[in-house]
């Protein structure tokens, strides 16, 4: 693409310096070792490192031009902005032919249930004909190919390239994951959204965010210009969005809604529901355990429905079923007590799979759980006072460490667990820092008609240690093997 077409009224653009005659940007780069020859290289100042420092190695890969927050005087073309990151997305849409002008992105926002809705609205919108690919945490499906993320909402140029890539092979539709550090980084400027859909607003990420209300502003910026906006009824942030927001489509359990789930029953093989809605009711069933799966599979239903596909269409692909990995996911190795991994790593998310796990079971809950390292430390001994109050026995471990102590993770956690006066009988809260170990005392600990829930890192494939470490972890493996070992 010619340099002057793409550059036209860039946002906070200060100065062009020196205006090159005929260049032709032959891609966009905001890392400089992805830089090709005509690359045009994006200065990003990050958290740890600043692309400007950068700039030499990206030119002397091949880079054409400098998009720069200051001017640089490396004797290439300089567009001068007020901010490097926000001229990403609206030139990376440029750049690719504006891909979500004909593609139909929706959006799903929320602390807990975006994977499994993202899923559910995928298979969902698939099911009425309209071929549809997925972005999210799990995993993508882009042109109909399957990839791994690497993180939950891609980088405003890699986003912008996986929209024409998916509208190239084909799709139509995409499901998508919309976290809050994208909306409040600007990746998905650039990005016109036919729906979004609100799950729920509850304690995380309060490392990035200062405050709850930070968190929130940043999730409302995904309902400014969708024509249906969903929202849900039974979080009280989305009882706020409805306030603030026209011509909103409701969903919920517990409150009069436009779509709503009652007389739910739940076992561990799913959910059964009367399910209402502005055209008429249905008895559906639900493969997915736990009520907030109930109400993930209401927002997906009611964005597929708006969009245009029949009732009776989404409530047979619900009934189906949807494999969606490390959410709720049973671990049967033909004993006879569940086993559930699932990535609940929230107080609110924690609560919701150790409440389901009373549900479904006859016996003991037993939980093993951490938390993740250079992350909001404030939730930590609040989901032990969670894991305390909801688990019979409960195991703290440790979960992605990262930078930090697993350790003084777990003190923390224990903290909030010591605070709970648990029931007389009840075995002492432990703590076992070697999560193969924890899972393997659980397997070891779990009688018949007990359940076993495994949290925190759910499809996750690794544990992040000190310095960059990844070792391969998967808890469902981890859980097969230990039930395999105690059959033996």
């Amino acid at each position: 693409m010619r340099f002057d077409e793409l550059t036209a009224e860039i946002p906070g653009l200060r100065a062009i310096s020196p205006t090159p005659d005929r260049l032709e940007i032959s891609g966009l780069a905001y890392d400089s070792r992805k830089v090709g020859r005509g690359s045009l290289f994006f200065c990003v100042p990050g958290h740890e490192r600043d692309g400007h420092d950068f700039a030499p190695a990206a030119l002397a890969a091949g880079a054409a031009a400098l998009v720069v927050e200051r001017p640089l005087g490396l004797h290439a073309p300089e567009i001068v902005v007020d901010s490097a990151r926000a001229a990403m997305g609206p030139l990376a849409a440029r750049f690719h032919g504006d891909p979500t002008r004909e593609l139909r992105v929706v959006g799903v926002t929320g602390t807990n249930g975006k994977t499994t809705t993202a899923h559910l609205l995928r298979a969902l919108l698939e099911a009425g004909g309209e071929r549809c690919g997925l972005l999210g945490t799990v995993g993508s499906l882009v042109g109909g190919a399957e990839r791994l993320a690497t993180r939950t909402t891609p980088e405003a140029i890699d986003l912008q390239a996986d929209f024409r890539e998916m509208l190239d092979g084909g799709e139509r539709y995409c499901a998508m994951e919309v976290s809050s550090h994208a909306l409040a980084l600007g990746r998905t400027d650039g990005t016109r959204f036919a729906a979004a859909v609100f799950t729920n607003l509850t304690q995380d990420h309060l490392d990035f965010h200062p405050t709850m209300e930070d968190y929130f502003q940043s999730k409302r910026r995904l309902f400014e210009s969708p024509a249906v906006k969903v929202v849900n009824l039974d979080d009280p942030y989305g009882r706020r969005l409805m306030g603030e927001l026209e011509g909103v489509v409701t969903f919920a359990i517990d409150t009069p809604a436009d779509y709503q789930a009652r007389d739910v029953v739940v076992d561990l093989g799913g959910s059964r529901f009367q399910l209402c809605t502005p055209v008429g009711e249905r008895l559906l069933s639900l493969p997915l355990p736990g009520r907030f799966n109930v109400s993930n599979a209401l927002g997906a239903l009611a964005v597929a429905h708006s969009l245009g596909i029949e009732l009776d269409t989404l409530v047979g692909a619900l009934e189906q079923g949807v494999r969606v990995p490390g959410r709720v996911e049973q671990v049967d190795e033909g004993q006879g007590f569940a086993v559930l991994v699932d990535y609940a790593h929230t107080p609110d998310s924690l609560a919701n799979v150790l409440s389901t796990a009373h549900e479904v079971g006859e016996g003991r809950v037993i939980c093993v759980f951490g938390a993740g390292g250079d992350r909001d430390r404030g939730k930590r001994p609040v989901m032990g006072e969670i894991g305390a109050q909801l688990a019979d026995v409960l195991l703290v471990t440790s979960d992605n460490p990262r930078s930090e102590d697993p350790e003084a993770i777990i003190a923390e956690i224990m903290q909030g667990a010591s605070a709970v006066q648990r029931p007389s009988g009840a075995p002492p809260v432990a703590a076992e820092v070697d999560r193969r170990a924890a899972i393997e005392r659980a397997v070891a600990l779990a009688e018949q008609g007990d359940v076993l829930v495994i949290a925190g890192k759910g499809h996750e494939q690794g544990q992040e240690f000190a310095g960059g470490v990844k070792v391969p972890f998967d808890d469902v493996t981890v859980a097969r093997e230990a039930l395999g070992a105690r059959t033996r």
